[in-house]
C-alpha cells in the first residue's frame, strides 16, 4: 500500500480531533475526504503531508514517514489562504514548484520548459506572463495544480480544489483529474460529493474517526451534512 495509517490519534490544545484512525490507500488510487466543518479533514491532510505529526499511532508513505517523502508530494492549498496581491506571474508561480525544500538551490535544470509544459497541461499556456493576482479563482487553482505537478510527484494532495470556482473552472479541473487518474495517488478534501463522484475510487468521511465508503455507498444525505455508517445500495 502507498499510504498506511495505523491507530493514529491527534489533538490540539482544545482537545482530541482524530482518534484511532486506521486506513490504507493504494498506489494510483484517487480518494476524497469529506465530513463536517471542524471534523478534521484539513488536519488529516496536513498529517499526510507531514506538516503535523500524530500524537500516537503510525503514518507511513511508501514505508517512510511523510517528512521523508515530501519531495514526492504535490500540494494545492485553498486559494483563500494565499496572498494573491504578491507581484508574480503565473509562470513564476509554477516554477516555484521546482524549488528544493531548503530553498538553497535555484530552479532545477529545465524548469522553464517544464513550467510551460505544466501550464499547457492545465490549459493556461496563454496566461504564462499574466500577473497571478489578476487571474480568476478557477485559473489560479489550475496554476497551483501546475505548480504542484512541477516536481513530478507520486502524490497529489488537494484541499477544496473546486471551492469558490465557476462551472467552467470545475469542468477543467475534472478533465485534468480524469487525465491524471492512475498516474499518481490523489488525496483531495471536498464538500461537493455529487460532482466528484465519477472521478473518485473511494470516499473517506472524517469525523473523529475515518470511515471508508465506496462510491456506491455514498448516500444523498451526505451532501446535506447528514452522515451515517455505510449502507448497501440496491444495484
Amino acid at each position: 500500500m502507498a499510504i498506511q495509517v495505523r491507530n493514529l490519534s491527534f489533538a490540539y490544545d482544545a482537545g482530541p480531533l482524530l482518534q484511532d484512525v486506521s486506513l490504507e490507500i493504494a498506489k494510483g488510487e484517487c480518494v476524497a475526504l469529506f465530513g463536517p466543518n471542524g471534523g478534521g479533514k484539513t488536519t488529516f491532510l496536513k498529517l499526510l503531508l507531514g506538516f503535523l505529526k500524530p500524537n500516537t499511532g503510525t503514518l507511513l508513505i511508501d514505508g517512510l514517514s511523510p517528512q521523508k517523502r515530501q519531495m514526492k508530494m504535490g500540494y494545492v492549498p485553498q486559494i483563500s489562504h494565499l496572498d494573491r496581491q504578491f507581484p508574480i506571474t503565473a509562470l513564476d508561480v509554477v516554477k516555484m514548484g521546482a524549488l528544493s525544500p531548503s530553498l538553497i538551490q535555484s530552479h532545477q535544470h529545465g524548469s522553464q520548459a517544464r513550467a510551460h509544459e505544466m501550464l499547457k497541461l492545465v490549459g493556461l499556456s496563454e496566461m504564462a506572463n499574466e500577473p497571478f493576482g489578476s487571474l480568476s479563482g478557477g485559473q489560479s487553482q489550475r496554476v497551483l495544480i501546475a505548480r504542484a505537478l512541477m516536481g513530478k510527484p507520486d502524490y497529489l494532495f488537494l484541499d477544496e480544489a473546486t471551492a469558490s470556482v465557476d462551472v467552467t473552472a470545475e469542468k477543467h479541473f475534472h478533465q485534468l483529474l480524469e487525465q491524471l487518474k492512475g498516474t499518481l495517488t490523489v488525496v483531495m478534501v471536498t464538500h461537493d460529493l455529487p460532482s466528484e463522484m465519477p472521478y473518485i475510487d473511494r470516499f473517506f468521511c472524517v469525523y473523529r474517526n475515518v470511515t471508508s465508503y465506496s462510491p456506491t455507498q455514498v448516500c444523498d444525505h451526505f451532501a446535506q451534512g447528514l452522515y451515517h455508517p455505510p449502507l448497501r445500495k440496491k444495484p
